[in-house]
């Protein structure tokens, strides 16, 4: 579903990432580890086309994704990508269900259904009676599956995970992993996950180890 040839990325002198080739089917969960600074978030964030690489190329669905001019991008990162980071990123001022329902309206979905789909989300993640809830009248581990619910409001292909439960106790960073593995099982759903847990990093399908800005 997705493939990446030869990716390089620099920041001027520095050489982040010095020559990637991966390959992600779909209904897969992949982690990316390695050490701070191996250059992980900087793959995942071109992977997500949040950042172009500097040679090399993208692709989803066969598509070359680097092609596309900066609207189509974003209408594409809306529609087939979605984001969960270790930080949950809700709008404070926002609901939940209002929170997972701003990618339906960016997308132009009508509010009754987005609404719709917003609390099927909820529901399916235990989260019904905490829709009304702003971010800060809920646990860290509801704010981290608010933030899930937000990443699948509009069906995309694959979600990409920032050290998903980074800021997460044992307990709560236990039933996201759980949660991840359930929604594969569900609607076969793609992740790409960059994390230092070791034990989400061992449940995954595969397991990418990155050193000095490729992956070994």
């Amino acid at each position: 579903m997705i493939s990446g040839k030869n990716i390089h990325k620099s920041y001027g002198t520095l050489e982040v990432l010095k020559g990637i080739d991966l390959e992600i089917n779909k209904g897969e969960i992949v982690s990316i580890v390695g050490a701070s600074g191996a250059g992980k978030t900087t793959l995942l964030q071109i992977i997500g086309t949040l950042d172009k690489p500097t040679s090399g190329s993208i692709l989803f669905d066969n598509q070359e994704i680097a092609a596309f001019n900066e609207k189509k991008l974003a209408s594409f990162r809306n529609m087939n990508i979605g984001f969960v980071f270790q930080f949950h990123h809700l709008l404070p001022e926002f609901s939940a269900i209002e929170n997972l329902c701003i990618p339906a309206y960016i997308a132009g979905v009508q509010p009754k259904a987005a609404n719709k789909r917003a609390m099927e989300l909820l529901d399916f993640l235990h989260l019904a009676n905490r829709a009304d809830h702003k971010p800060s009248a809920l646990s860290g581990g509801e704010q981290q599956r608010v933030a899930v619910a937000r990443a699948l409001m509009n069906h995309p292909s694959v979600i990409l995970a920032d050290e998903p439960s980074g800021n997460l106790d044992t307990a709560n960073a236990k039933e996201l992993h759980e949660l991840f593995f359930t929604l594969r099982k569900q609607f076969n759903q793609t992740f790409v996950i960059v994390t230092h847990n070791q034990e989400l990093a061992d449940m995954s399908d595969r397991k990418l180890m990155m050193v000095d800005g490729k992956i070994i």
